[in-house]
């Protein structure tokens, strides 16, 4: 039983949802409000391994839980949408047509696939070698594509317009692509093109230097700047729009046999319209206390938004901790902190059993958890990729276990 008369009102039941609604419900103690998740799926995916799962290294099922097994004691579960929010009321209304009431909010929705804003995209995915990593129907189709590619052929790997889940996402599948095809004997006859809406492979110029040379070491071919506006599946096509350089504003037409597609994304369309969302559609957060800019009682936290991190769950671990404890300070009249720093983690896997291991804060600083140089790959981090990450995120994270979430931000990055 709940030991305040607040309701606490989670809308998502991703990684952000479940991991505040355990947290709160550990910390708050005999004070706990009541809470309610709004969630529509009844399946939880663990994103991250999905990379995995398309490059032959993870099982699909083994990224995949019920819902209404991850919701904790004690919360109540709507499986529902919201629709439309009305912070001025302290209310949302729900596909179904009821509408809830609150105290405080907590929105972390996550982010939609825009696969319409790719002409094609859509209806070619699934087949004629157009896959892609981020969506869960399609993710075990790209080792289809990857292991079924022969001598002579090609492979396109895209990146829309930031923001998009996992910034490094996008290209750790053309490294594990290129690894494959060299252990089959095959990579200096096959074509690899990565092609990035970006002017660089990262956004903390410190990986990107790194990335670069990773990128050269297995012959692939970075076109940057290039941003696929449309798919021809049965005639194997890409075309691509130029947004920077001699050629900006040109369009290029390449040839596939495979295709790798990361979709844009954006808030759902209830964030976007609502008086929460901020003119790029992300709610329009303080960057430090997660509390929304104008509704004192509304939070945010995750891919939703607005604070300029990476969109991954490893920032969810370090942002879930500081809503929790500044909704808590809401309800004993206290100060908030400003306690997330924009930690973000992309675990770059560049090989079967490397990984990259990327961790930085606000400003592109670099803060590893551990005392290692960041710039060397690892087969410690693909241990950590592969088994270590998983059983903490099913085990600890969402189960609201704090003590496991710390980082390092003494390090000093080298010269």
């Amino acid at each position: 039983m709940a030991g305040s008369d607040k309701h606490v009102l989670i809308v998502g039941g991703g990684t952000a949802g479940i991991t505040v609604a355990a947290s709160l419900s550990r910390r708050a103690g005999a004070a706990r409000p009541a809470i309610t998740i709004v969630e529509p799926s009844a399946v939880h995916y663990y994103q991250p391994a999905f990379t995995l799962v398309g490059a032959g290294a993870f099982r699909l099922e083994d990224t995949r839980r019920d819902e209404e097994k991850l919701i904790p004691s004690g919360v109540e579960w709507v499986r529902d949408a919201v629709t439309t929010f009305e912070p001025d009321q302290n209310r949302v209304r729900l596909k179904s047509g009821a509408q809830m009431d609150y105290d405080y909010l907590v929105v972390c929705p996550g982010l939609e696939l825009n696969w319409d804003r790719i002409e094609g995209a859509a209806q070619a995915l699934g087949k004629n070698g157009v896959c892609s990593n981020y969506s869960p129907d399609h993710v075990e189709y790209t080792w289809d594509c990857l292991r079924n590619l022969k001598r002579g052929q090609a492979a396109l790997f895209t990146q829309p317009p930031l923001p998009f889940k996992c910034p490094g996402a996008p290209q750790k599948i053309a490294y594990l692509a290129a690894d494959h095809l060299q252990k089959k004997g095959i990579l200096k006859d096959c074509a690899l093109h990565f092609l990035p809406h970006a002017p660089a492979m990262f956004g903390v110029p410190f990986f990107a230097r790194e990335l670069d040379k990773v990128a050269a070491r297995w012959g692939i071919q970075v076109h940057f700047q290039h941003n696929l506006v449309s798919v021809d599946g049965e005639h194997r096509t890409a075309v691509f729009e130029v947004v920077g350089g001699d050629k900006k504003g040109q369009q290029a037409a390449i040839k596939f046999d495979m295709l790798h597609v990361t979709p844009p994304q954006s808030p759902p369309a209830a964030v976007r319209m609502s008086a929460l969302a901020n003119p790029a559609g992300f709610v329009d957060v303080d960057h430090n206390t997660l509390r929304h800019v104008k509704f004192p009682n509304v939070f945010a936290l995750g891919d939703a938004g607005a604070t300029p991190n990476t969109k991954t769950a490893a920032a969810v671990r370090k942002q879930a901790p500081v809503v929790v404890r500044n909704l808590l300070r809401l309800l004993r009249g206290e100060e908030l902190e400003k306690g997330y720093d924009g930690y973000g983690s992309c675990p770059l896997t560049t090989a079967y059993g490397k990984v990259l291991m990327a961790e930085f804060v606000y400003g592109g600083k670099v803060t590893p958890t551990f005392p290692l140089d960041p710039r060397r790959e690892r087969r410690v981090n693909w241990w950590m990729k592969a088994t270590a990450l998983p059983i903490f995120y099913w085990n600890y994270m969402l189960k609201g276990y704090e003590k496991f979430f710390p980082h390092n931000t003494k390090y000093v990055e080298p010269a």
